[in-house]
Formats: structure tokens, C-alpha cells, sequence
């Protein structure tokens, strides 16, 4: 956080010349906050930040050689007291996700208003996450509708049996199942025609098809029970 008594130091990174000139002009006109740097690139923008130290690095995304999410990743490695706030154009569900993963305080998208982004900066400065309103309203939704887990495969079956018929859709045979089970070839195939009465399939082949549309027989073999 930074001293009641001194501005907010800024470091700028944006590879568009006339987006970093303008954002920059407009931070600089703000009360309260100091331009310490300017960088083009993510490399850039590590190397200025770690010699000017300031309160919030402004990323954007997309920049040649390391990008904006890597720089920020990077930066939270080295500068962990270093808000990074986010401006950028882009605004999908895996960009922004992204950069709050590697350690984003804030997102605004380019086109913010001069307020917003002052109070923005003030705020990751302080230490609070901020997002621009339409894009955390979007990923809270997104969020919020993840899939549950899929249900496992063939909830009739015993445990056993599973294992007998996932071997057996990896093309495995009597025998090789057996062995790996450490089971009887008899036990072998009375689970077969257990799984078979159980899945309302008439052989081997049905069950292999059925077992392989439902995911079995992909998984590396097991070492057996």
C-alpha cells in the first residue's frame, strides 16, 4: 500500500505508441499520481519495474515476446507487493481468467473513463481486486455455470466389474485380465456375463463399443486390485 504523503508510482505497458503516450498524459494529469516509467514489451516492463519499483504496473495483454499474462505472472514472482491492473481491449472469458490467475489486482478495459480508472488504480494500490463491472458480472455468471463432474460410468456395476470391463475395452483378454486381477479365468467370465445381464448388451463387442463411448479403456492399465 502506498504512503498517505507521496503520489501512486505508475509504470505504463503498452507496445501501441499512441494508447501508452495517452495513457500516460492522462495519468500524469491526475492528482495523486506519478509516471515513473514507460515499457513496449513484457521484458521491458519487468526490467522497468524492478528498477523504478512502482506501486502499479498498467499491462496490456498483447505486446511482441512475452505478453502481458506472462509479464504479470513473472512480475508477481519477483514484486509481489507490485499491483498490476489490467488495461486492455480484450475482454473473453479465457483473457481475463488468465490474468487474474497470474496475479492480476484489476481488469479495465481500454475506453474507461478517466474517473474509473484513477479509482481503479487507488484501489489495486490499496490492495483490493478490481474488475470493470460488465466483464465481472460476465465471468461470475460463467463461473457459476461450470458443469457439475460427470457421474462415473456405469453406476450399476460393482467396483470389480469395472475394472474387468475397463481391461476389457483396452483390448486386453481373458486371461491377460485374469492375471492382472490376480482372478481366476472362471471369475473372469462370470463377471463378463454379469456385465453383459447388467448393461443389456449381448456379447464382448457391444460392451467394448458401450465401455469406449463411456470413456473406459483409455486410462494407462493399473497394477491390478
Amino acid at each position: 500500500m502506498t504512503s498517505a504523503a507521496g503520489p501512486i508510482r505508475v509504470l505504463i505497458a503498452d507496445d501501441h505508441p499512441v494508447v501508452r503516450r495517452g495513457m500516460s498524459a492522462l495519468l500524469a494529469s491526475l492528482d495523486g499520481v506519478e509516471v515513473v516509467a514507460e515499457a513496449t514489451t513484457g521484458e521491458e516492463a519487468l526490467r522497468e519495474a524492478q528498477l523504478t519499483r512502482p506501486d502499479v504496473v498498467v499491462m496490456d495483454i498483447q505486446m511482441p515476446g512475452m505478453d502481458g499474462v506472462e509479464a504479470t505472472q513473472r512480475l508477481a514472482a519477483v514484486l509481489p507487493d507490485v499491483a498490476v491492473l489490467v488495461v486492455t481491449m480484450f475482454e473473453d472469458d479465457e483473457t481475463v481468467v488468465s490474468a487474474m490467475r497470474a496475479g492480476a489486482r484489476g481488469y479495465l478495459l481500454k475506453g474507461a473513463e478517466q474517473e474509473e480508472i484513477l479509482t481503479t488504480i487507488r484501489s489495486v494500490a490499496a490492495g483490493q481486486f478490481v474488475m470493470a463491472p460488465g466483464v465481472a458480472a460476465r465471468i461470475i455468471g460463467h463461473l457459476g455455470s461450470v458443469p457439475a463432474p460427470a457421474a462415473p460410468p456405469f453406476p450399476e456395476l460393482t467396483g470389480r466389474e469395472l475394472e474387468v470391463l475397463d481391461r476389457v475395452a483396452r483390448g486386453h483378454s481373458n486371461a491377460r485380465v485374469a492375471a492382472d486381477l490376480a482372478l481366476a479365468s472362471k471369475t473372469v467370465a462370470n463377471h463378463l456375463s454379469a456385465i453383459f445381464s447388467k448393461l443389456g448388451v449381448s456379447g464382448r463387442t457391444e460392451a467394448v463399443i458401450l465401455a469406449r463411448e463411456r470413456g473406459l479403456g483409455e486410462a494407462t492399465p493399473g497394477s491390478g486390485p
